[in-house]
């Protein structure tokens, strides 16, 4: 009995299985196409999330440019007001432009903290920049206008520069020609060292070539006949340049006037000059060592150089 109930079972199982496989071979090109179907499907939203990334790429970086670009005109309106400072003298309108670009310099760091992405405030942003720019275009029309008025009063103070110029040219060459006439009265009667003449002598007097044997250098002179001088004491000054370039003195307070400034001198003497010629000689006592070379002689009175002369000497 246990044996014939085991054979119907396998022959059932056996017929169970043989459809099955039946129904699995029927349905093979049916589950292909889904799979298929399934695949394509697949493929199409992969390609629409690529393609909807991409998109947000691209917004996002026009976002980014629009920002930029909105920083920038904020950026050219604020060196705007940055440059009235130097071209605008009314000090209230100046306060106001102060103001207005304190302003500028507020919503650009709003900005500045603003993401791209935040397309409100960026509105907001945009709208405060119309508003910004319409403000500065009534600044810029008053500021012509201080300009052409600050133009026209300008035109009037060149007018009277002008006139003032001319009359004080006026002045001035009458001036000019007083004082060149000044000049000549006093280059006419500025006096003149004629026959200078300089040498060095031993103890006896006698001419030397060479310093070891010299002990006095003589300076000799005349000043010349000018009777356009006005008569009276003069003083008469002397500089000894030696061949360095230093000037022979006695003493460091020696010095006079002569050039706005004060220079060292050799010797100095009171003359009376009455217009006619007259003759000079000073002595030099060599009491310093003095180097062999050339040495100049200068001339001065009433703060004018009036002649020089040069000789030379062997050690």
């Amino acid at each position: 009995m246990s044996f014939r109930v085991k054979t119907v079972n396998f022959a059932v199982n056996r017929k169970y299985r043989e459809r099955m496989k039946e129904n699995f071979k029927e349905r093979t090109p049916q589950l292909i196409a889904i799979i298929g179907v399934l695949a394509v499907v697949l493929v199409i939203v992969i390609g629409f999330l690529i393609s909807k990334n991409a998109r947000i790429d691209e917004m996002q970086q026009q976002f980014t440019v629009e920002k930029q670009e909105l920083e920038d005109e904020y950026e050219a309106i604020s060196l705007q007001y940055e440059g009235f400072k130097f071209s605008v003298q009314n000090d209230s309108l100046l306060f106001k432009l102060e103001n207005e670009q304190a302003k500028v310099l507020r919503l650009q760091e709003e900005l500045r903290m603003t993401k791209a992405t935040d397309q409100a405030e960026i509105k907001r942003l945009k709208d405060e920049l119309a508003t910004l720019r319409k403000i500065l275009r009534n600044y810029i029309q008053q500021i012509d206008s201080l300009n052409r008025l600050n133009e026209e009063l300008r035109a009037e103070n060149r007018q009277i520069t002008q006139r003032y110029q001319q009359t004080t040219q006026t002045l001035n060459q009458v001036s000019q020609e007083k004082e060149k006439l000044s000049e000549k009265v006093s280059l006419a009667a500025q006096l003149v060292a004629t026959n200078i003449g300089a040498k060095a002598v031993n103890d006896r007097g006698k001419e030397q070539t060479r310093l070891s044997k010299s002990t006095q250098i003589v300076v000799t002179f005349t000043i010349a006949r000018n009777i356009t001088t006005e008569p009276g004491e003069r003083e008469v000054f002397v500089r000894i340049m030696s061949p360095d370039g230093g000037v022979l003195s006695k003493n460091p307070s020696h010095t006079f006037p002569y050039e706005n400034g004060n220079i060292r001198y050799s010797m100095k003497r009171i003359v009376e000059y009455g217009g006619e010629e007259i003759p000079v000689t000073m002595y030099w006592d060599i009491q310093e060592f003095l180097m062999p070379g050339t040495y100049k002689i200068d001339i001065f009175a009433d703060g004018h150089h009036i002649g020089s002369h040069s000789f030379s000497m062997q050690e």
